[in-house]
């Protein structure tokens, strides 16, 4: 059964499409569940100033794309190396040990973001 605040960022999910460049865009998957996340990020003297997202996948993935995007506000490239699975999983108020795929999704996302070159 999922958190309330994994249902909530379900229903109502956050920050989601896609920004225009200069942001930087990435695509990750997870080979194992075939979930897909586009994450946009727009910095701002060193710093995330927007963020999007778009998801193909289940619940938990959609849940934790809307997470992250909210998480990423404000955060340097160094903070976006840094962010485990462990945060995206207590924001969501504990994901299922099914589900634990979209946090690690997340993290790869927010790494293939601090790693791309840009602004």
């Amino acid at each position: 059964m999922h958190s309330e605040q994994l249902l909530e960022h379900f229903r109502h999910p956050r920050n989601i499409g896609q920004l225009p460049p200069p942001a930087i865009t990435v695509d990750v998957t997870n080979p194992a569940c075939g979930d897909l996340l586009r994450l946009s990020a727009l910095f701002q003297d060193g710093k995330i100033a927007e963020a999007r997202f778009q998801v193909r996948g289940c619940t938990a993935s959609i849940a934790a794309g809307s997470a992250l995007s909210e998480w990423m506000l404000g955060k340097t490239r160094v903070e976006l190396q840094a962010l485990t699975a462990e945060v995206i999983d207590q924001a969501l108020g504990g994901l299922e040990p099914a589900s634990k795929h979209a946090a690690a999704l997340c993290v790869d996302g927010a790494k293939a973001v601090a790693r791309s070159p840009g602004p």
